[in-house]
C-alpha cells in the first residue's frame, strides 16, 4: 500500500480516487497535481513503480498543505472566529450552519433528529 501524507492509499484504486484519500485533495487538485508529474487519471497504485510513487508523495507532501497541518489551520480559523466574536463564531459555537442557510427546516444534520411534543397530558395507566 502506498503511503502519502501518512495515509494508506488501497493499490486497486486510480490515481485521481486514491490521491482524495488525503485530506486537502479532492478531484481537482488531485487531477492537477497528475498533470504536473505527466501522468494519466486511469492507471492504479498498483501499475506505479515506486519511483512514481514518490515523486506524487514529494509534490503533495512540499507543495501543498494537507493532513494534519490542513486540519490544525481550519481548526485556528474557526477558534479565531469564535474569540473574536463574530456571527460565523457564534454560529459554529452553537454547532449551526454557519453560511446563511436556512434551519426553520432543513438542517437536520446540525440540529439532530426531529423531537415532536404532543399535548402535554399523560397516558393513562393500562387497565390490570
Amino acid at each position: 500500500m502506498p503511503r502519502i501524507a501518512g495515509i494508506n492509499i488501497p493499490e486497486n484504486k486510480r490515481l485521481v480516487i486514491g490521491l482524495g484519500y488525503v485530506y486537502g485533495i479532492g478531484p481537482t487538485l488531485a487531477a492537477k497535481i497528475l498533470k504536473s508529474q505527466q501522468l494519466t487519471h486511469n492507471p492504479k497504485f498498483s501499475e506505479l513503480t515506486p519511483q512514481q510513487i514518490d515523486k506524487l508523495r514529494e509534490v503533495v507532501e512540499k507543495d501543498f498543505t494537507v493532513e494534519g497541518d490542513l486540519r490544525q489551520q481550519v481548526n485556528q480559523n474557526v477558534r479565531r472566529l469564535k474569540e473574536i466574536g463574530s456571527y460565523r463564531g457564534s454560529r459554529h459555537t452553537r454547532r449551526l450552519p454557519a453560511r446563511g442557510q436556512r434551519t426553520k427546516t432543513n438542517a437536520r444534520t446540525k440540529r439532530g433528529k426531529r423531537v415532536t411534543v404532543g399535548s402535554g397530558r399523560k397516558k393513562s395507566a393500562e387497565k390490570t
